[in-house]
């Protein structure tokens, strides 16, 4: 690459770069970026005699760190000096193009691949001459040095805050509130945290808590549906402990606790278990959709049992003339089912029976001759919204609502007898409803 200085009196295309790396300040009518382009074209100006003529492009980057080279200006200028189109990158200091030695090493081969020279205002050299690239590469040295020393002050000053037990801002979570850099309790979602961790300790289970909140609508501080993920965050966050906590060990907080220390230590206590195991545990407290409700055509109970295989399990409704080794004559009935298959059969035969118009007019009489506080209207639409009502339901619940619908199915050959509790119907319709009610009231 030839020196400028040796170059015949040619007109030179110098593009002037300018970058800050915060936003403020630029909404000025005068701001730095102006500033560093004022300067740049006035050094531009008096290297006319060589031919040196500012570019009309603007390569700004405002708001961008110069820690990397993901800017658009910089991109911008880049692809302006591939195309051929720059001879000269002005800028006002060094550390404006790049704080990296190892980024701005990458400049440098690309300005020698395109013959163009980099020249900075403030600290005279240019990349043409071994000494104007032993001086440049100084002067990044401790460009990035200075980068590196801020930074760990920075991280020093945090460190110091955490262990005061001072709230040094970011996520906001969810029962506390950001008043004066305090965290301050705010006690509705306080109130929801806590029901949070109780219902935890009496399901002992993130997924299906999750998806019980999820059910409810139930929403996170920034208005979105939580998740698992997002479930055992909160209940592994030690803020709510009153404590601040910095690369894994916790300090007192400044903010008050949400959680007492029983409440944790149970919460905790179930999380140390095993997912899989806190998994079985769950399915065992959950009761068989059918129990006590079916028999086979004998007269004989079907009970539930499962078995295991790998990590998987399946559950059966066994009649108990097998388990007892009965004789029953010839076999008409299965004796054996699928859980699985059974249950959602015995589903869509309720739905199917709610949706009659015998059924309908039935609750209809019922519900009047109470109290009256259910209309027509919501009966009817309570009814139909069955379907969309069970597939929220958490399996509990709708065990409880089979045992209020359904006085008994029997398994025979030709298929499933499902005889309805139609007094129970009523009681359920209620149950839909009453939430209703009370939601439009408040």
């Amino acid at each position: 690459m030839m020196d400028i200085n040796t170059r015949p009196n040619r007109r030179l295309r110098c593009a002037i770069y300018t970058r800050k790396s915060t936003e403020e300040g630029l909404e000025m009518e005068f701001n730095t970026l102006d500033a560093q382009r004022e300067a740049c074209e006035a050094y531009i100006a008096s290297q006319k005699s060589e031919g040196w003529v500012a570019t009309r492009d603007r390569y700004d980057d405002g708001g961008f760190s110069g820690g990397n080279l993901e800017r658009p200006g910089l991109k911008q200028l880049l692809a302006d000096i591939d195309d051929g189109l720059v001879d000269v990158v002005v800028v006002y200091k060094i550390d404006r193009l790049s704080r990296s030695l190892m980024d701005f090493s990458k400049l440098v081969e690309v300005f020698d691949r395109n013959g163009v020279t980099f020249v900075s205002v403030t600290q005279s050299f240019n990349t043409t001459t071994s000494m104007g690239r032993l001086t440049l590469n100084i002067l990044l040295s401790f460009a990035q040095f200075e980068r590196e020393v801020i930074g760990e002050r920075i991280r020093d000053k945090v460190a110091a805050s955490r262990k005061r037990g001072i709230w040094m801002g970011g996520y906001v979570p969810l029962g506390y509130d950001v008043q004066d850099r305090k965290l301050l309790v705010n006690d509705a979602e306080a109130s929801s945290v806590r029901r949070i961790f109780e219902r935890f300790v009496e399901l002992g289970s993130a997924t299906v808590l999750a998806r019980e909140l999820r059910r409810d609508g139930f929403r996170n501080k920034q208005g979105t549906l939580i998740d698992k993920g997002y479930l055992y965050r909160l209940l592994n966050n030690r803020v709510y402990r009153g404590e601040a906590v910095h690369k894994g060990k916790a300090y007192p907080g400044e903010h008050d606790a949400i959680i007492d220390e029983a409440l944790w230590d149970q919460v905790h206590a179930i999380l140390k278990e095993s997912p899989r195991k806190r998994a079985n545990n769950s399915r065992s407290r959950t009761p068989a959709l059918l129990k006590g409700l079916i028999f086979s055509d004998t007269g004989a109970a079907m009970t539930p049992t499962s078995t295991k295989k790998g990590a998987k399990l399946y559950r059966y409704y066994v009649s108990m003339d097998v388990i007892r080794n009965r004789e029953t004559g010839e076999e008409t009935a299965p004796m054996r089912l699928a859980a699985g298959m059974v249950e959602d059969a015995v589903v869509t035969e309720v739905r199917r029976i709610l949706q009659t118009p015998e059924v309908v007019s039935q609750v209809l009489v019922a519900l009047k001759t109470e109290n009256g506080a259910i209309s027509e209207a919501d009966a009817i639409a309570a009814l139909h919204d069955f379907n969309a009502l069970w597939a929220q339901l958490f399996p509990t619940e709708q065990a409880r609502i089979i045992q209020l619908l359904v006085r008994r199915v029997t398994v025979t050959a030709a298929g499933l007898e499902v005889d309805i509790r139609r007094e129970g119907i009523a009681g359920v319709i209620r149950e839909m409803v009453a939430p209703r009610n009370l939601e439009a009231a408040e």
